[in-house]
């Protein structure tokens, strides 16, 4: 039974949370601002009783798309997450969250926390949830006036790593080197995965790569293959630090327009069936990998697994469709140039001549510096776009992006209200075609509560 301040800060937080429901609103952080607010070790008492322990999805790209598919796959082993699955990804978060789960005595319903944690907050996180299994998808440049230098980011992540308990697992994704360096040379439980695809990627480091360098001695990195920035098969003629032996790895990557298909192999095992998702994109092959690793961690079979990934559904801005007007909306978040570049292989690597609609904020939560965009690579997109409808608190300095990148200035046109810009995108597409939506986080909030007025979406947090 928890402690007098934590049934206090529960009670707090559990009001909180029904007057911005009684609102409209989705309390998915206030709430657990409130608990923590009032018991600083709230998320350490409710988490610590949980029989399956807790997992901690983090990494710059991916976390949301892998949380959501480990979810899916425990539920399917009949296990009871409390998942923070809107994406609110600070403490509070997380403290939100197990409110949500937990009744009036603090007591939670579900088995196991599965929480997406932001990776400039996952030291922190650790400590107070002293997770069972911990995921690591990728580390790239991010919102630099918020967090730090990648490779400070990454000794911070590994100090803390350092710290957890000898039999916690850590699920790592080998071709990234400043991921897979954090357990490199320790004696730590860990699973990495990755993708032996010889047909995937090319030989150059992109010029958006951010970790060329070898992370234990500095020297240039060698690459037999590059997929994405400075993520593939990377090796240090210097010291000898080399990508490590996958356990869980595709050896055979398929993408469609509206799915992506792995075929598995490693320590894990080979099975006869590939395992498709249905979500486009190189990047969902690796979130489909990482969530198979983490299962597998927990000694969830391969059949729940595959039938758990057979039926997902992405989340809230991650390549989600809405119907609208007889045309489909593809929702892409972006935030960054990995991002970016990510999202667009998945849009041109099916032959897509796409009808865009694109938004840029600079709100807190996307990152007050838009300067990202210049490094991102518009310059691949802009000769498939056939209209581009720009909006956005920075919609201007994004319309300018893709002047520069080549579009025609006769396909870029400027709407800066949200309804309007959403309206004249779908108008300018014909019926039952598709219209990409490429927006960052609270550009796409706004496109989002648009859309929920006329009743295309729900309201994420009901997601």
């Amino acid at each position: 039974m928890p402690d007098t301040l934590t049934l206090i800060a529960n009670a707090a937080g559990k009001l909180t949370r029904e007057g911005l429901r009684v609102t409209g609103r989705g309390g998915t952080a206030l709430p657990g601002l409130v608990a923590l607010t009032l018991d600083p070790n709230f998320i350490t008492a409710l988490s610590s009783g949980l029989s399956h322990g807790v997992v901690c999805v983090s990494g710059t790209n991916g976390k949301t798309t892998t949380a959501r598919m480990l979810a899916d796959i425990t539920r399917a082993a009949g296990w009871e997450p409390i998942h923070n699955r809107s994406g609110s990804n600070l403490d509070r978060g997380v403290a939100a969250a197990l409110l949500a789960d937990a009744n009036w005595y603090g007591e939670t319903r579900g088995d196991i926390g599965l929480f997406e944690i932001d990776e400039a907050s996952l030291p922190n996180a650790v400590s107070r949830l002293k997770p069972r299994v911990v995921v690591i998808t990728n580390l790239f440049r991010d919102q630099m006036d918020r967090y730090f230098e990648l490779d400070t980011l990454a000794k911070r992540i590994g100090d803390a790593l350092a710290t957890l308990p000898a039999e916690t697992t850590f699920v790592l994704n080998a071709d990234d080197p400043l991921v897979a360096n954090l357990t490199l040379g320790r004696d730590a439980k860990t699973i990495f995965f990755g993708v032996d695809d010889e047909s995937v990627g090319g030989t150059i480091p992109q010029a958006i790569s951010d970790a060329t360098r070898c992370p234990r001695c500095k020297a240039p990195l060698t690459y037999k293959r590059v997929v994405l920035a400075h993520v593939g098969d990377w090796s240090c003629s210097s010291c000898g630090l080399a990508r490590p032996p996958r356990d869980v790895s595709a050896t055979k990557v398929l993408l469609g327009e509206s799915w992506s298909e792995i075929s598995l192999a490693g320590t894990i095992g080979s099975i006869f069936a590939p395992v498709r998702v249905p979500v486009p994109g190189l990047y969902n092959a690796y979130n489909a990998l990482a969530a198979i690793a983490a299962a597998r961690a927990f000694d969830i079979g391969l059949t729940e697994a595959t039938r758990a990934l057979a039926n997902f559904r992405p989340a809230f801005g991650r390549l989600e469709t809405v119907d609208l007007e007889g045309r489909t909306l593809r929702l892409v978040l972006v935030k960054n140039p990995a991002g970016f570049n990510a999202a667009v292989g998945a849009l041109l690597e099916t032959g897509r001549k796409p009808r865009l609609l694109a938004a840029l904020n600079d709100r807190d939560a996307d990152g007050r510096d838009v300067s990202w965009i210049w490094d991102a690579d518009f310059e691949t997109l802009a000769p498939a776009v056939v209209h581009a409808v720009i909006t956005g608190l920075r919609g201007r300095d994004l319309a300018l992006r893709f002047k520069y990148a080549g579009v025609p200035k006769e396909r870029i046109e400027v709407v800066d209200e949200w309804p309007a810009a959403i309206e004249r995108a779908v108008s300018l597409a014909p019926r039952e075609t598709e219209v990409v939506v490429l927006a960052t986080y609270t550009a796409m909030l706004e496109l989002r509560a648009a859309l929920s007025r006329v009743g295309a979406v729900t309201p994420f947090w009901e997601d």
